[in-house]
């Protein structure tokens, strides 16, 4: 479960670096979207063979970071249109 929340916070980081713009999101909403970056790349993973749900290993991982970014560009763009 502790690597897991590491992963998470990875993965959330790089998603955040890969990400045009600056985000202003807090390291809560950085573990989440990273933690569910690493659910789905991992669930994509394991559907592709390569590896179990929450087993580290390269498919799920560049997965994970690119629905990251795409978690992270949605959560800002919902951010965004609230406050308008």
């Amino acid at each position: 479960m502790f690597g897991f929340i590491i992963a998470g916070l990875i993965i959330g980081a790089l998603a955040r670096l890969f990400t045009p713009g600056k985000q202003k999101l807090g390291l809560l909403a950085t573990l989440l979207l990273g933690l569910a970056g690493s659910v789905i790349g991992g669930t994509i993973a394991s559907i592709l063979g390569t590896g179990g749900i929450f087993e580290l290993n390269i498919i799920g991982f560049v997965v994970a970071v690119i629905s990251s970014v795409m978690l992270v560009g949605t959560a800002e763009s919902l951010a965004a249109k609230s406050k308008n």
